[in-house]
């Protein structure tokens, strides 16, 4: 990508998803590992990411859907779905998306095993849905940067249709 960064957010990789501090481990980095895709232009979203990353402790990939190579990895996603919701691509090929990956996670990392049993009440992932759209739709300003959350304009997402 040709857009300019500010020093603030150099770039992580070679892709143009920007982050301060170190890179994400890449899809390259760890073949074998659940993948998550994320908005690597949307500033909230790589706040999430790198907590991830921190929780994840090497057993987590990372690729942003502005990679070039997305498209052909997950023909199931469409660019529109990916700018909804965070997904995660698990090593056998299932995919979850939004509150989904969180309840995922929960049972994966230990830092978030605390998640688990509130994740796991039968039939309350519908809730945590909720919870994560509420989210997801307010992230500009729970992020302080409403009036500029991306590095390039790319957070422009339409929540009123789901």
């Amino acid at each position: 990508m040709g857009s300019t960064r500010s020093e603030n957010h150099p770039p992580i990789d070679s892709r143009g998803t920007t982050a301060p501090r170190k890179s994400l481990p890449s899809i390259d980095d760890l073949p074998d590992s659940d993948v998550i895709l994320f908005d690597g232009d949307c500033r909230f979203c790589q706040r999430q990411v790198r907590n991830l990353n921190r929780f994840g402790a090497g057993r987590l990939a990372f690729i942003s859907l502005h990679d070039s190579r997305v498209l052909d990895l997950y023909p199931k996603l469409s660019h529109e779905m990916l700018m909804k919701e965070i997904y995660l691509v698990s090593p056998d090929g299932t995919y979850y998306a939004g509150a989904a990956v969180i309840r995922y996670l929960s049972r994966k990392l230990p830092r978030l095993w605390v998640l688990a049993p509130l994740m796991h009440i039968p039939y309350s992932l519908t809730l945590w849905q909720w919870c994560y759209d509420q989210i997801a739709k307010r992230r500009y300003q729970i992020s302080g940067h409403e009036s500029d959350p991306c590095d390039n304009g790319n957070c422009d997402v339409d929540f009123k249709k789901k």
